[in-house]
């Protein structure tokens, strides 16, 4: 019978192939413990010993002589749990067994997490071998002596936490390199491990890696696996609903025929126009967009290409998702740790966004290459705001990006000279305050399908804004004070509504209260102050 792996069997588990006529013993002989993500060596015997023990406490706890013999300690854990079936093998057949598998698949699931969901997708797994990892033992020598030239002593374990690869793929390099006389001993570690310190050899070639390349973080990951991640995550492959969209939107006053033309906006995948008048909430609805999806996705720390080592997690950017299972001497999950769990993006470029943002760059002195703003938004969103007001040129960024929006794909030159070809899959928004047509022609127009003016808010709506607003600043809304506003100082001079003014003006009605030492609330005396000092030159 083949092996399975723990994740191959909780499938069968939930096809329901686990209520087949093959007995627990056979079911259990055909599950490869040996497969658990982690050091096998170190924790296999204890996984087993606890499904041992998951099987005696199914009715019950473990029998006085059991129980005797682990307390004395007369019994080893090879002798405990060699034949994990052994441990079911009294229980006999029927509502025993599926009560022990039931144990058993609960046990197996705390070890490999959650594989429910959207997560499961895609997941990268930790490599067992360098070559699962893209990576040579050069590779591996570089970042390790940098690290330890600035450590300067290390455990293997740390070392591993540093470069994110597991101990059973460093250690043996590191043993190979004291033999090479560029590392020592210095002392011994926890469980097997010792304490590596760099020799004059191995610091002599450190500061040669280093005059080529500064970085010693997480091993590089490969574009061919990046790209693969990206595939399988594409934002193109997710679809909003409108109670999605509704909750995303929550906590803007925003009009339902707004949600109904940014819903099939969104579904497109491709990009679209948000215009209209300053203020009423363009980049507001833009910053939105992503959390439709509700969604994360993984991404490298640090592509390898040919040599050159380019940054793709920036922390400025990306929101990190946590996960406690990493925790701890061993990581269980099995996840590949130079990938980082982020929210799916959101990155905002302004009017100080350059031409140089959008290639990628090299640190002239570190000799890393930091990735350009289409390549950190992919699975995301990119939010061009103030478009048409930027220091380059329009027809220059048009140029840029004309084929990528056509095509779904971009061609960067690394600074080897290399080009390489990645993919431009990000939903990517215009917020402008121009008319689209007098920005750009035809041509881009027509790559942008979805053009979406953001109007004023009726008068329903900026009273309404007034009574989310006044809470916030401390105030009870005052209807009779928000009348004479909009007679006073927007009906008689036809004054535009912009959704932005409630706010702004709270804001100064409150510090006009605060000044005057009285409280905090809405009259016309204090709305005629904010007013003068709000539309003074507007």
């Amino acid at each position: 019978m083949n092996k399975l792996t723990p994740v191959e069997y909780l499938a069968q588990l939930h096809a329901g192939r686990a209520n087949s006529h093959e007995s627990v013993e056979s079911v259990l002989d055909s599950l490869d413990f040996m497969s658990f993500p982690g050091s096998v060596a170190a924790t296999t015997p204890e996984h087993l010993q606890n499904a041992s023990d998951a099987a005696q406490r199914v009715h019950g706890e473990l029998s006085p002589p059991q129980a005797a013999a682990g307390k004395n300690g007369n019994s080893s854990p090879a002798a405990t749990c060699g034949d994990p079936s052994e441990a079911v093998a009294a229980r006999g057949p029927g509502e025993k067994n599926d009560s022990y598998l039931a144990e058993l698949f609960d046990r197996v699931n705390s070890l490999l997490g959650d594989q429910s969901g959207e997560e499961a997708a895609f997941v990268p797994r930790a490599p067992a071998t360098l070559e699962e990892a893209g990576l040579t033992e050069d590779d591996l020598e570089r970042l390790i002596l940098k690290f330890l030239l600035t450590k300067g002593a290390s455990s293997g374990r740390r070392i591993c936490q540093q470069v994110k690869l597991g101990f059973g793929i460093v250690e043996p390099l590191l043993k190979q390199w004291k033999y090479e006389q560029l590392l020592e001993l210095r002392n011994s570690a926890e469980i097997g491990d010792y304490v590596y310190a760099i020799t004059d050899l191995g610091r002599e070639r450190a500061k040669r890696y280093s005059e080529e390349c500064t970085y010693f973080g997480a091993a590089p990951v490969q574009l061919r696996d990046y790209l693969i991640a990206m595939e399988r995550q594409s934002i193109a492959k997710q679809s909003v609903r409108e109670e999605e969209l509704k909750k995303a939107f929550a906590d803007l006053l925003i009009a339902p025929t707004m949600l109904d033309k940014l819903g099939p906006a969104i579904n497109s995948g491709r990009g679209m126009f948000l215009f209209g008048e300053p203020g009423n909430g363009k980049t507001s609805i833009a910053e939105r967009v992503t959390a439709c999806f509700g969604s994360t996705i993984w991404i490298p720390r640090a592509l390898g290409i040919d040599g050159d080592i380019m940054r793709l997690f920036d922390p400025g950017v990306h929101e990190l998702v946590e996960d406690q299972r990493e925790d701890g001497l061993f990581d269980l999950s099995g996840v590949d740790q130079r990938w980082v769990r982020i929210v799916r993006p959101t990155v905002i470029a302004g009017g100080e966004l350059t031409m140089s943002e959008l290639e990628v760059t090299q640190n002239m002195l570190t000799h890393i290459c930091e990735s350009p703003l289409q390549l950190k938004s992919n699975c995301g969103t990119l939010v061009i705001d103030d478009f048409g007001r930027q220091t380059m040129p329009v027809d220059q960024l048009l140029n840029r990006w004309i084929v990528p929006l056509e095509k779904r794909y971009d061609f960067l030159n690394m600074p080897s000279g290399k080009k390489i070809q990645v993919p431009f899959d990000q939903l990517i928004i215009f917020s402008t305050n121009l008319e689209p047509k007098d920005l750009v022609d035809g041509a881009f127009l027509r790559r942008i399908p979805y053009k979406i003016e953001v109007p004023d808010p009726t008068r329903e709506h900026f009273v309404k804004l007034f009574e989310i607003m006044a809470p916030k600043f401390g105030m009870t809304f005052e209807s009779s004070a928000v009348d004479y506003l909009i007679q006073t100082h927007y009906e008689r001079v036809n004054r535009p509504f912009r959704a932005c003014q409630p706010r702004d003006l709270l804001l100064q009605v409150r510090n006009y209260c605060v000044y005057k030492q009285i409280p905090k609330k809405m009259s016309p005396a204090a709305f005629d102050f904010a007013v003068e000092n709000y539309f003074s030159v507007m």
